[in-house]
């Protein structure tokens, strides 16, 4: 599942610049109170649609991959999203600063939609990943504009609880999303699970767009003058994209040749990523590079391990998408209930404990789940391990939610909130390239390949898996250490 998750483009801005509304911390009610009811139902809207698409795409995508003859591609499906959300929370991180979210989050509902539709029409994979870059354009929108609006619209005692509401949205996604997607996969086909969510679009923007009009819109301060367009920003973004597309090329290539694309990717990533991330980020400097730091690290490693997931149970196990997609299910309310734990007044001096007994259980989860690969272990391990996982992410991620609005001053909550979304987004993009070419290069091309989701055969690959999920395990357990270094001394 995805954190929010989530996480700037050429685009025109609203035709309207409304000041922003007086401080919210005069209001005294909760993210449910008269002040802030019509903004938490909308943006809770907004998140609903985003996990509908993320559990139940992810259960339809094996069987996708397999009829449009891309299993070979099958971590594209998945990093082409990222790698094109990382160039629209950079959009939507200066767009919001100058303007309000108002814009960047409707522009990328519009967009997320479209990507669906396009995956969903598609008569090849590269098509299908196509129409996934687009949603990730509209993802990385939408991500940074809702950061932005949590930033401005709510104070700072009730944005834990915000949080918190957020993770809790997706456990009903999380229960009927499998199974509705494996249901409508296996008796109308998958293409239906991608046309079928645009049709949730129009309740977020319904709920949603007007309350951010009337309580976050417009620039952070109306009296200041609005900052320039930073078009740096904008190339870095646009390097670090093709960067990032031009590594999972190679990483999938796999030929001598493909040392070309994987240099010329690094050396347009690596600074543009450093021009975007806060200094001190790659050393884990304390306080906010920290934060940045281990968002990557908890979103990337248990992403690009989750992804394989739903695809281990169908080819190894036999089981069906329906069923392999309600492995995962447990999740959703375990990361509910991870947010609403580290959003209890009583856990905010433990925050920082908190993180790290998350980063654990993540590096705990992601090592067990792949000894489902050995005949006599039980498949339901997969959905206890992950149950497990997911609580620690609720922990994580709302914690480096929290501390990040801490450390940012309201006119740089867009550009620190694109940078985390980066770091996640980027993290992601890098370890599912690390974990494609790793399943591609030890035969995982070739799974899937006798596969029927009625029954039959599949090619064994069992060490293809194995080395997407242990090392992700390592990747998380090394973001344990990170988690002691978000308070600054």
């Amino acid at each position: 599942m995805t954190a929010l998750e989530p996480r700037d483009a050429e685009v025109t801005p609203p035709p309207f610049d409304i000041p922003a509304s007086p401080a919210p911390e005069q209001d005294t009610g909760g993210v449910l109170g008269k002040e802030h009811r019509a903004l938490s139902i909308g943006m809770v809207s907004v998140v609903l649609l985003i996990a509908f698409e993320a559990t139940a795409v992810g259960t339809a995508m094996p069987v996708a991959a397999r009829e449009l003859h891309g299993v070979a591609l099958y971590a594209f499906a998945f990093s082409a999203y990222f790698t094109t959300s990382l160039f629209g929370m950079v959009v939507a991180g200066q767009w919001s600063d100058r303007r309000g979210p108002l814009g960047a989050l409707a522009g990328g509902i519009v967009a997320f939609a479209a990507g669906l539709l396009l995956s969903g029409t598609a008569s090849a994979m590269w098509v299908f990943v196509i129409g996934r870059a687009v949603q990730g354009l509209g993802g990385g929108l939408v991500i940074v504009a809702l950061y932005v609006v949590v930033s401005r619209a709510y104070p700072q005692r009730l944005q834990p609880a915000i949080m918190a509401a957020f993770a809790a949205s997706w456990v009903i996604p999380s229960v009927v999303g499998p199974l509705a997607a494996g249901t409508v996969t296996e008796h109308l086909g998958w293409r239906w699970v991608f046309v079928g969510i645009p049709a949730l679009v129009v309740l977020p923007l319904a709920l949603a767009l007007p309350a951010i009009r009337r309580m976050a819109s417009g620039p952070a301060d109306p009296a200041a003058p609005m900052p320039a367009f930073d078009r740096r920003r904008i190339r870095l973004a646009l390097g670090i994209s093709l960067g990032a597309g031009l590594l999972q090329y190679a990483g999938q290539d796999l030929r001598p040749l493909s040392a070309l694309p994987a240099l010329a990717g690094a050396a347009l990533l690596v600074p543009s990523a450093l021009g975007l991330l806060p200094r001190g980020t790659y050393r884990a400097a304390r306080g906010l590079p920290s934060v940045v730091l281990l968002r990557g690290i908890a979103a990337g490693s248990f992403i690009a391990a989750e992804s394989f997931v739903p695809l281990m149970l169908v080819t190894q196990r036999g089981l069906s998408p329906t069923m392999a997609g309600m492995s995962l299910a447990a999740g959703g309310a375990t990361w509910a209930l991870g947010s609403y734990v580290q959003a209890r007044p009583r856990t905010e001096p433990y925050r920082e404990q908190l993180v790290v007994i998350g980063m654990v259980l993540v590096a705990a989860a992601i090592a067990t789940a792949p000894s489902v690969l050995i005949e006599a272990v039980p498949v339901w391990i997969v959905a206890v391990a992950w149950g497990f996982g997911c609580f620690g992410m609720g922990l994580v991620l709302g914690s480096t939610s929290v501390l990040l609005f801490k450390l940012s001053a309201p006119e740089e909550a867009g550009a620190n909130s694109a940078a985390l979304q980066i770091s996640d987004a980027l993290s992601n993009v890098l370890l599912l390239a690390a974990g494609g070419a790793a399943f591609a290069a030890l035969g995982g091309g070739a799974v899937g390949a006798a596969h029927v989701v009625a029954g039959g055969t599949a090619s064994s690959h069992p060490a293809a898996f194995a080395a997407v999920f242990l090392p992700m395990a390592g990747v998380a357990l090394a973001g344990a250490w990170v988690g002691t270094r978000l308070r600054v001394r």
